[in-house]
């Protein structure tokens, strides 16, 4: 006879921990499937790639190396004199480390909290709603559900030129475990993790080339957001080269020999080290039987409606494994919604308010429509922007670089985008989000009044800026 729960949750990353929770505080049954298992070989590991080896490692890292470069190139500038700062690499992975095993072991305490059965093992869904979990030994047992949650998450895209081998040419998680700062670092891919990833290493002293296949940079962030962030980029020492096709990678004498091409024909290039970070794929293997009645579509993704329903009754789907954006919070969202569901109430989650966050320095955030976007749909808009070279702040944090813009409809003035590239971006969107998911218009957070000085006056400068009439800046002169 087989265990039965209320819910049966496969995958314990931020999708899937959190639907679990949820579901056990709403009074239901609920267990929490997870196969990763730690070096020890016997204990499990919660939290999935994003505690793991994704989101908080790498934001350890890109904290601890932008202290660095601030220590070493920034401080004389405000007085401060440090002379011959150094880095310890092996400290700072342990640091990463132990900021990763607090987290991952808090996952734990909260199951236990609430009420959740951890369940160690490979989750399998079959027909009807059972799943077969697999432990380390290869032993099989099935249990029951009135409802399955599916969130096994992804992994990163391996390409034919740059198979992985571990040590020279590495995916996004063997990047996070370099010994020693590579002297020349290539990165493929100019995206969300390329851009992280290449400046850790660049803010430590490694000479970083990004080859972006794309023509344009960062082709998803409205371009005049994007162009102000590669201006920055630049400035910091990444060699950041779009049109760029990467044809082949070997590894010979210790270096990884990189064949491209670009508008200027057939290129090689050596590295010491080669990061692959050209995006990541639904990670389905092993998940589901063929007559589990969930369908995949063409892209490798769980076909799911609206509420994240799969065609199999009683069956849904979360986070990476679903259409929408590949981002932990979008998938905790989509967790809480599906447990309330189950549970009978009707909420939904608003995609379009959903922001995106790049943890450089400056950071890029944006949440909403791009102007691209935008006109491409024949939108009538406004738009206004404040720069943060003119805010007091950013000037006495001496964090200058950037700018917050805001984009509204020109006949109701509702917000339509909400774009950051600047200092604490990834917190100063939060304002944008908040607003959008109110239906607000330009208008009221012009009349909104933030405190002085912050950082957080420039949105309400831009805010200004839509009608023409910013305070702090020249505005427009407004078309006749």
């Amino acid at each position: 006879m087989s265990d039965k729960y209320d819910v049966i949750v496969i995958g314990a990353g931020p999708g899937g921990y959190v639907a679990a929770i949820k579901a056990a505080q709403l009074g239901l049954k609920t267990a929490c499937v997870e196969s990763w298992t730690a070096e020890d070989g016997k204990s499990q590991v919660l939290g999935g790639t994003c505690l793991n080896v994704g989101c908080i490692p790498s934001k350890a890292l890109l904290e601890v190396t932008h202290k660095f470069e601030e220590a070493s190139h920034d401080y004389e500038s405000m007085g401060i004199m440090a002379k011959g700062v150094e880095i310890d690499v092996a400290k700072m992975m342990e640091r990463k480390a132990g900021i990763v095993k607090q987290l991952t072991g808090g996952i734990g305490g909260l199951f236990k909290a609430n009420g959740v059965t951890s369940i160690h093992g490979h989750g399998k869904l079959l027909a009807g709603r059972k799943v077969e979990v697999t432990d380390k030994d290869g032993k099989t047992k099935t249990y029951e559900a009135d409802n399955v949650i599916l969130a096994s998450g992804s992994k990163p895209i391996e390409i034919p030129p740059a198979p992985f081998d571990g040590d020279y040419i590495v995916d996004s998680e063997g990047a996070l475990e370099f010994t020693e700062v590579p002297k020349r670092l290539g990165v493929i891919g100019a995206g969300v993790i390329g851009l992280e990833l290449g400046s850790v290493w660049a803010r430590l002293g490694a000479e970083v080339t990004i080859l972006e296949a794309q023509d344009t940079f960062l082709p998803v962030v409205d371009q005049q957001i994007a162009k102000d962030s590669l201006k920055h980029f630049k400035k910091q020492g990444l060699n950041i080269i779009t049109g760029a096709r990467m044809t082949g990678a070997e590894v010979k004498r210790k270096l990884v020999y990189v064949n491209y091409e670009d508008s200027k024909g057939k290129q090689e290039v050596k590295f010491d080290k080669l990061i692959v970070a050209v995006g990541r794929r639904p990670y389905t293997d092993g998940l589901l039987s063929e007559d589990s009645g969930v369908k995949l579509d063409e892209r490798g993704f769980i076909f799911v409606d609206d509420n994240c329903k799969t065609e199999a009754p009683g069956v849904w789907a979360v986070g990476d494994i679903v259409r929408g954006p590949m981002l932990a919070h979008k998938a905790s969202e989509e967790g809480v919604m599906v447990a309330e569901r189950i549970a009978g109430h009707k909420p939904q989650v608003n995609y379009d308010c959903i922001p995106n966050v790049i943890y450089t320095a400056p950071e890029v955030a944006w949440v909403g429509k791009t102007e691209e976007q935008l006109k491409a749909e024949g939108e009538e808009y406004n738009v206004g922007t404040f720069p943060f070279a003119a805010n007091g702040r950013a000037m006495a944090a001496n964090s200058t670089g950037g700018m917050v813009k805001i984009i509204a409809d020109a006949k109701t003035d509702r917000i339509l985008g909400f774009h950051v590239v600047g200092p604490q971006a990834s917190e100063i969107v939060a304002q944008g989000v908040i607003a959008m998911e109110f239906g607000s218009s330009a208008e009221d957070l012009a009349l909104t009044c933030f405190a002085h000085p912050t950082l957080s006056e420039s949105v309400h400068e831009a805010a200004l800026a839509v009608a023409g009439g910013a305070i702090h800046i020249a505005n427009r002169r407004k078309k006749k």
